[in-house]
């Protein structure tokens, strides 16, 4: 059984940062796409990044480019979301997820390739 646990979420205030963890089990997350996403109150799940072909490449979207770095321990089967001089808008439920068929890696980072969620940490980010 596929388990994703996060965790690492909290409340800081804008310029700060966090480190979130998902730590997997029920299978490697070396050959899977790992995504991390976020959904803030009243709108849609948005994908935030990805990582993929072992932790060699990397995706992010625009708006954290820069700021978030996402990186795995294969050996600990664990995923990270560095997150840099956070702001309000970065505020929301974060969730990492898995894509068992990496289609990430071609078509981008998309809420239906993945098939696995954790549950989810929340992020505050005070201004």
């Amino acid at each position: 059984q596929v388990q994703l646990v996060e965790s690492g979420g909290g409340s800081v205030e804008a310029g700060g940062s966090l480190r979130l963890s998902c730590a997997a089990s029920g299978l490697s997350i070396v050959t899977p796409c790992m995504g991390w996403f976020r959904q803030a109150p009243g709108k849609e799940r948005e994908g935030v990044a990805a990582i993929y072909n072992g932790g060699r490449s990397t995706y992010y979207i625009d708006s954290v480019k820069g700021r978030f770095t996402i990186s795995q321990d294969n050996a600990k089967n664990t995923l990270y979301l560095q997150m840099n001089t956070l702001k309000s808008e970065d505020s929301a439920m974060y969730y990492c997820a898995v894509d068992r068929w990496c289609q990430t890696a071609v078509a981008g980072l998309r809420t239906r390739y993945y098939t696995y969620w954790g549950q989810g940490t929340q992020v505050a980010v005070s201004s």
